[in-house]
């Protein structure tokens, strides 16, 4: 079980428990991802850090400082550290 964070800006936009899909996007040297429709946003990721599914599972929002954060839970093993 892979579980990463992305970026929420407002909150409710998604619930725990939810099945959410994600898009990715390609920058020159690394890749982000889109829980759609553009409710939160990933950080930058490595090429083998790349989520390989398109859909998770909400397991958890958190209130930081500086938003929100959803932690979405994927069916796939963490990558190795390079």
């Amino acid at each position: 079980m892979r579980v990463e964070e992305f970026k929420m800006e407002r909150e409710n936009l998604v619930s725990v428990g939810d099945r959410v899909n994600i898009t990715e996007g390609a920058l020159p040297a690394s890749y982000y991802y889109t829980v759609e429709p553009a409710v939160a946003m990933s950080g930058n990721y490595a090429y083998f850090e790349r989520i390989k599914s398109r859909e998770g599972v909400v397991q958890g929002i958190v209130e930081k400082p500086a938003g929100f954060y959803v932690q979405v839970a994927f069916d796939e093993e963490v990558p190795e550290k390079r």
